[in-house]
């Protein structure tokens, strides 16, 4: 599993595997972006395997007999899944891994972008149990098939959801038998340097590139988004220097039209967060934001029982592992929380009207 703050570059991670594909690895990228029911899904992977196996001359053959076993009549030609046979899409999609599996020589990678918007999707349908069925189809399948891997990424945490699932009564872990990888921002060498070789490619230059380049690489985190997003402004303006550079960043922050999308990390709360996790989320961020640097867990309990009538600490505790799974904050060696990005910090107190 892929995950990381929203714009650090998953989705680039993941075509740049598929275009970097390493000899005996058969890597297939898929957007599941706007599917709402398992059979969608099952299409989607369906034709994919369909693509690949008739690059190599081989039919699906295993969905076809499922399907004239379904239908009662021969499947000629291309095959989409009617919905009548919608019931029976677990049977369908184990038939193309199988058709898959059987005639590829090469270690099989899935690459599925936005698995989890699907499944919450899904879920949104009002058929909450077969996402919950989704999700343990997929890992079957990995237990099944060795030379089958998955990489899923998405705009949000896969956790989101399977938490969410859980408070419906889903008891499983259904990734328990996967990695999770963190994609971090660019360190601040190579924030720097992706910084300067924009500005190189857009033919604009200064007395001080170095220090532009410094100022937006800095400024924005290291985050690759943020800093194309940075030079197309400059390039659009046509003036190139450290306060042109850090004007593009302070503008981003209270930009009405939320350019950087920033205001997702308020919003999304409002969707995966339950009614006492979010006000203790908010409560927590406020005096987090205003602490002025890092801060010890008690200190910062003390600071939100200030603001908010509260003494349950362990909801508390239970939120800032959330607000760290969810990339708002992170804890340092010391035992101390602080902000991820100081750039979320600077935007969260514009947006809550906290200073600035």
């Amino acid at each position: 599993m892929l995950d990381g703050v929203r714009r650090i570059g998953k989705t680039s991670a993941i075509n740049k595997m598929q275009a970097e594909a390493p000899p005996g690895k058969l890597l297939i990228y898929r957007d599941l972006e706007g599917l709402r029911t398992p059979l969608e899904f099952v299409q989607r992977v369906y034709k994919d395997t369909e693509h690949y196996l008739r690059l190599r001359k081989r039919a699906t053959e295993s969905v076809r007999e499922v399907l004239r076993h379904l239908q009662g009549a021969e499947v000629a030609g291309a095959v989409r899944f009617p919905d009548s046979v919608a019931r029976h899409w677990k049977v369908l999609l184990s038939a193309t891994i199988e058709d898959l599996v059987a005639h590829q020589e090469d270690d099989v990678v899935f690459l599925w972008d936005e698995l989890p918007l699907m499944l919450f999707n899904i879920r949104e349908s009002g058929v909450e149990e077969q996402a919950m069925e989704l999700l343990d189809a997929l890992r079957s399948l990995r237990q099944t098939h060795p030379d089958l891997r998955m990489v899923l990424t998405g705009s949000i945490g896969l956790h989101n959801v399977i938490t969410s699932l859980k408070r419906a009564g889903y008891p499983n872990d259904p990734t328990n038998d996967m990695d999770l990888i963190v994609v971090e921002p660019l360190a601040a060498d190579a924030a720097v340097d992706l910084a300067r070789q924009l500005l190189a490619g857009e033919g604009l230059t200064s007395g001080d590139p170095d220090e532009v380049a410094r100022t937006i690489g800095e400024g924005v985190d290291g985050v690759p988004y943020f800093i194309h997003h940075v030079v197309d402004r400059l390039a659009l303006r046509g003036q190139v220097d450290p306060a042109a550079a850090q004007a593009v960043i302070d503008g981003a922050l209270i930009d009405p039209d939320d350019r950087w999308h920033l205001r997702h990390y308020r919003e999304r709360m409002d969707v995966y967060y339950d009614e006492r996790e979010r006000t203790c989320a908010l409560g927590l961020l406020d005096n987090l934001a205003t602490a002025g640097g890092p801060i010890q867990f008690d200190e910062w309990f003390e600071r939100l029982k200030a603001q908010v009538e509260t003494d349950d600490r362990e909801t508390a505790l239970s939120t800032v592992t959330l607000l760290q799974r969810d990339h708002y904050v992170i804890r340092e060696p010391g035992g101390a929380y602080r902000f991820r990005l100081p750039l979320l910090r600077r935007f969260w107190l514009l947006l809550r009207g906290l200073g600035g």
